[in-house]
């Protein structure tokens, strides 16, 4: 999973929140250095993506996009992931998508001195950005493919992976919307993480 789906998938509890955020740029052991709470985050985040990476569906997606980015493509499909979350934002979140980026962003600065040093570097381009907002778009997934592209070892293919996604749009959306609905169960039965969703889908 991708910024906004582990932003999403950490509940309420600010700490977690910070944690799950930086999982990716906390190695081995390091996680103890942190408070409590920020350490729950961070394994929920190694918990999150352990999940993801067995799941029979994220690997199943993966595939068409194996030829074009090997090792690679489950990052792509994580960010595919955050887009049908952003696109989809209002079955999920009773707070609408800017807001809930505006919250989380001040969630982060305020815990500014417990965030990594490459992440501290980051976070001020992507709140200025609104890239949590700009996965949305598929304009914005693409421009966030090729940040990626040169600041890591992504492949330079931003736009054969737009085209794969425009080719297969109705099956990655219902495969994302299949996961994602294992992934929440996973969050919330296993972790306990309450995640309120939209009145009008938790009545259903």
């Amino acid at each position: 999973m991708n910024y906004l789906a582990h932003l999403y998938l950490s509940g309420k509890e600010e700490d977690v929140i910070v944690g799950n955020f930086i999982g990716d740029y906390v190695k081995g052991k390091k996680y103890i250095n942190y408070p409590g709470p920020i350490q729950k985050g961070i394994l929920l985040h190694r918990q999150i993506d352990s999940f993801t990476d067995a799941n029979p569906k994220f690997r199943e997606a993966k595939q068409l996009l194996r030829a074009e980015y090997g090792l690679h493509a489950g990052i792509v499909i994580d960010l595919f992931y955050d887009h049908f979350l952003a696109r989809n934002w209002p079955s999920y979140s009773q707070l609408v998508l800017r807001d809930f980026t505006k919250k989380v962003h001040a969630i982060l600065l305020s815990h500014f001195f417990h965030l990594p040093k490459r992440v501290q570097g980051f976070l001020p381009f992507l709140i200025q950005h609104k890239r949590l907002e700009s996965y949305a778009t598929i304009e914005g997934i693409q421009k966030t493919l090729e940040i990626m592209s040169r600041h890591t070892s992504l492949p330079a293919k931003s736009e054969k992976a737009i085209e794969i996604l425009r080719e297969n749009f109705i099956f990655f959306e219902n495969n994302f919307t299949s996961f994602m609905d294992e992934m929440l169960e996973f969050v919330t039965e296993t972790h306990q993480i309450k995640i309120k969703k939209p009145d009008w889908i938790a009545g259903l």
